[in-house]
């Protein structure tokens, strides 16, 4: 696959599929992007799992700290990269020996591995990289334009909300009923 520009619909189709995400390399400091993004998806109602060797056993938002993505004791849908390029390898080889196995590796911005790519959708799985999920959310829900960035999605359809005054947006074009609106 190339992974110069992702179609909207490969996106779309990921972030309505997942529920389970792990994140690899994420910070417990409030200031950092990792910690930032997990706390924006954990709050859209996905169910977000820290991974951190310096920090197994923790907490961070409340979640269970793990060292490794195979301490992980419940499946995981797709696994998100918060770090650098020449340490993807390892973590995608191991996301390989899972069972059952993520459906995506997902790496985050700046972060690009095509041998690790590879070796990942050779097993079956969608990979993503140099894309942040939450932009990405953000985009595709047109919530970022609330703060006034053209999403190039429009819609008038209410969100549904999840309660705390957070809203999950749709990402698709499926009515409530599900069908095509």
């Amino acid at each position: 696959m190339e992974h110069d520009a992702y179609d909207d619909a490969y996106i779309r189709g990921i972030l309505d599929s997942v529920k389970t995400i792990a994140m690899v390399g994420i910070s417990p400091k409030d200031n950092r992007p990792s910690f930032f993004a997990f706390k924006y998806l954990l709050a859209r109602g996905y169910r977000m799992i820290p991974v951190n060797p310096g920090q197994a056993g923790e907490k961070i938002l409340g979640q269970k700290v793990y060292a490794r993505l195979s301490d992980i004791p419940e499946p995981v849908d797709m696994v998100d990269i918060f770090r650098g390029s020449e340490h993807v390898m390892p973590i995608v080889e191991e996301a390989l020996t899972l069972t059952p196995k993520p459906k995506v590796i997902w790496m985050q911005l700046t972060v690009r591995n095509d041998e690790a790519a590879k070796r990942a959708e050779a097993d079956g799985l969608k990979v993503v990289m140099n894309r942040c999920p939450k932009i990405e959310y953000g985009r595709l829900s047109s919530e970022i334009s609330w703060i006034g960035v053209n999403s190039r999605t429009l819609s008038s359809k209410r969100p549904q909300t999840l309660g705390g005054g957070v809203q999950r947006m749709r990402l698709g074009n499926v009515s409530d009923k599900g069908g095509k609106s």
